[in-house]
C-alpha cells in the first residue's frame, strides 16, 4: 500500500507476507473492528478533531464495508496484513482520501486490543448460553430419572448408593462454576483500551469515556503501556475454557465407561455413536471420546499463550499476534463441545435396571452396616473394623451382606438385631438427608434450585 509505505522503499517478500499476515484468521473480528471504528469516528467528530461531515462519510463507508463482508462480497487480500488494514483499504476505495482520517489518534496496537476485548466479551456470552443449554438438558434427564439408584464410586470401586439425578446434578454444579468463572472473567475483558495509542497515549483531546459508553464497556484502561500489551483477559478466557473442557472430559469419560458392556448403564443414540470399520457388533462412543480428546487441544492453547507472553517486555510485540488463533480455536472447540454434549445427553438412553442390578456388587451397603452399629452405640472405628470382618466373612462364604443370616451378623456383634436386614440401597440413599446429600428429598430441592438458576 503505497500511501502508508512511508520509510520503506520496497514491499515485503512474499514469504514474509504469508508468514506475518493475520488476515486469514483475524478477519472474523470484522464486526468488532467496524463497531470500534464507528465509535472512534463519532468521538473524533464530537471532540472537533474531524468534521461531522467527515465522520458521517466514514461511518457510512464502514457500514458499506461491513455489508460487503456480511454478504461474502469482500476480497480479503492477504497482502493487507490484517483485518484493520483490509477494512481501511476498502474504506479508501469507497470514500476516498477522507478514509485516512479514521486512523487519527489511534494505533493498530490499541485498535487490535479493542477488537480482541470485544470479541472476548462476545465469546464469553456465547459460551454462557451454551453452558445454560447443557445445564437444562442435565436437569431434564435428572428429573426424568429422579428415582433411579446406581452405585457411586470412589477409586473406581463401588462405594455407596446414589440417585442418578444426584450424579447428573454434580455436572450441573461444575458447569455452574464455569458459568460464574466466565462471568467474573468478563469484568477483565470489559475495559476499553482505545486511546492508548501505540504505547504512550494520544496527543489529542479524546473522550475515552464516550467511546467506552458507545461500545458498552464499563471502564477504560488506566495505563497506556499496559493497555496495548495486556492479554491477561485472553489468557483468562482460555483458563476458563480449559476448566470447562475438563468438566466435559470427565463427563465424557463416564459416558465411555457407562456405555461399555461391563457397565451397560447407558446406550448412546445412533446419531452420537459410530460403527467399527471391521467389527460389525460394535457401537463406539466416539463423540464422547473426541470431546475428551479436544480437552488437550484447549489446554495447549492456554499453555501456548502463557508461554508466548511470559518473556515480552513492554509494550506491544508482534508475538502477541499469536493470541488470536489460540483464542478463536479454543472458543470454537468449547462451543462445539458444549453443543454436542447437550445433544448427546438429551438423546442418551439410561438403563435403570442395570444400574440397580449393580448395586448388589462390591458390598456397597457396608458403610450403612457400620452406621447401623454406630447408631446402636458403638464407636465408628470399632464399627468400621467389625463391618470389615463381616465383609471378609461374606466373601469367604460367597454371599452378599443382604444374604447373610442374622445369626451370622451376631457372630460379630450382638448389637445386630432383627431390623438389620432392613438396610437397603434406597434406605441408604434416603438416610443422606442433609443439604447436598443424595436423599430423594434433598435431590428434589437441588433440582428446584437448579431450575431457578437457569431461569434467571
Amino acid at each position: 500500500m503505497s500511501h502508508i509505505r512511508g520509510r520503506f522503499q520496497k514491499d515485503a517478500a512474499e514469504a514474509v507476507v504469508r508468514y506475518t499476515s493475520s488476515l486469514p484468521f483475524d478477519h472474523r473480528m470484522y464486526r468488532q473492528d467496524v463497531r470500534g471504528s464507528i465509535a472512534h469516528a463519532n468521538m473524533l467528530a464530537k471532540q472537533g478533531i474531524i468534521s461531522t461531515s467527515d465522520a458521517k462519510i466514514l461511518i457510512d463507508g464502514l457500514k458499506a464495508v461491513e455489508s460487503e463482508i456480511d454478504n461474502n462480497q469482500f476480497d480479503f487480500m492477504i497482502e493487507l496484513e490484517d483485518i484493520h488494514m483490509a477494512i481501511e483499504s476498502r474504506l479508501r476505495d469507497i470514500v476516498g482520501p477522507v478514509a485516512g482520517k479514521l486512523h487519527t489518534a489511534r494505533s493498530r496496537n490499541d485498535q487490535v486490543a479493542l477488537d480482541t476485548r470485544m470479541f472476548t466479551r462476545d465469546a464469553i456470552r456465547e459460551v454462557q448460553t451454551a453452558i445454560r443449554t447443557l445445564q437444562k438438558v442435565l436437569i431434564s434427564q435428572a428429573s426424568k430419572h429422579s428415582a433411579v439408584l446406581l452405585p457411586g464410586y470412589t477409586h473406581m470401586q463401588p462405594a455407596q448408593p446414589v440417585l442418578l439425578a444426584h450424579h447428573l446434578l454434580a455436572y450441573f454444579e461444575m458447569l455452574q462454576r464455569d458459568f460464574d468463572r466466565f462471568d467474573d472473567s468478563y469484568k477483565r475483558s470489559d475495559v476499553m483500551p482505545l486511546g492508548s495509542g501505540a504505547l504512550a497515549g494520544a496527543a489529542y483531546k479524546l473522550d475515552r469515556d464516550y467511546v467506552a459508553h458507545e461500545l458498552g464497556f464499563s471502564a477504560v484502561t488506566q495505563n497506556s503501556l499496559d493497555a496495548v500489551s495486556d492479554r491477561d483477559f485472553a489468557i483468562e478466557y482460555l483458563s476458563c475454557a480449559s476448566l470447562c473442557m475438563m468438566h466435559l472430559s470427565r463427563l465424557a469419560e463416564e459416558l465411555v465407561l457407562w456405555s461399555s458392556a461391563e457397565f451397560a448403564f447407558v446406550e448412546m443414540d445412533d446419531s452420537y455413536a459410530t460403527p467399527s470399520s471391521i467389527m460389525p457388533q460394535k457401537k463406539n462412543p466416539d463423540v464422547a471420546e473426541l470431546g475428551r480428546g479436544k480437552t488437550g487441544r484447549v489446554y495447549g492453547h492456554l499453555l501456548g499463550l502463557l508461554t508466548t507472553m511470559k518473556g515480552l517486555p513492554l509494550s506491544y510485540n508482534r508475538d502477541m499476534q499469536e493470541d488470536k488463533e489460540a483464542l478463536f480455536d479454543a472458543h470454537d472447540t468449547l462451543c462445539a463441545s458444549l453443543s454436542i454434549f447437550a445433544g448427546m445427553i438429551e438423546t442418551i438412553s439410561f438403563k435403570p435396571q442395570n444400574m440397580e442390578r449393580s448395586l448388589g456388587q462390591g458390598y456397597i451397603l457396608a458403610t450403612d452396616v457400620a452406621d447401623y452399629l454406630v447408631k446402636n452405640g458403638l464407636p465408628f472405628r470399632e464399627a468400621h473394623a467389625i463391618t470389615g470382618q463381616l465383609v471378609n466373612h461374606a466373601i469367604s462364604k460367597g454371599k452378599t451382606l443382604e444374604t447373610l443370616t442374622l445369626a451370622e451378623y451376631r457372630e460379630f456383634s450382638l448389637l445386630f438385631t432383627e431390623d438389620t436386614h432392613a438396610i437397603s440401597a434406597l434406605r441408604s440413599a434416603t438416610s443422606k438427608n442433609i443439604i447436598g446429600g443424595t436423599a430423594p428429598l434433598q435431590v428434589t430441592q437441588q433440582l428446584e434450585r437448579a431450575r431457578k438458576i437457569v431461569e434467571n
